[in-house]
């Protein structure tokens, strides 16, 4: 089955290697740009990568799930999601339109 729409993996691709084990690689993360409409929020207690996405990314569909772009775009990555994120800690949000004109673009996908 091929990565849903919006997926980390939607422009990975699969190998099987000579054991029949299948191997998924994809591009780099997208790191931090500085992006005239990227946003800061500042860590409350009780916030996680998951409702800070719901928060920021709910009109597209899973939008909780999109939680791993948030811990990739910032400029020191959160590598660890079950991490509880400290209060005080100010992450970088990138748009919708970063979503879906860079992250997710066609453009993207093909230089990969």
């Amino acid at each position: 089955m091929p990565p849903r729409r919006l997926s980390r993996y939607q422009f990975a691709y699969a190998t099987q290697d000579a054991d029949g084990d299948l191997m998924l690689y994809g591009d780099e993360p997208y790191r931090f740009k500085e992006f005239a409409d990227n946003r800061e929020h500042v860590v409350r207690d009780g916030d996680s990568l998951m409702t800070l996405a719901g928060q920021y990314f709910s009109p597209l569909p899973r939008a909780c799930g999109l939680w791993w772009i948030i811990a990739d775009f910032q400029p020191d990555p959160v590598h660890d999601p079950t991490v509880v994120l400290e209060a005080g800690r100010v992450l970088i949000i990138p748009s919708i339109r970063t979503l879906t004109e860079e992250i997710f673009s066609e453009r993207r996908r093909r230089a990969g």
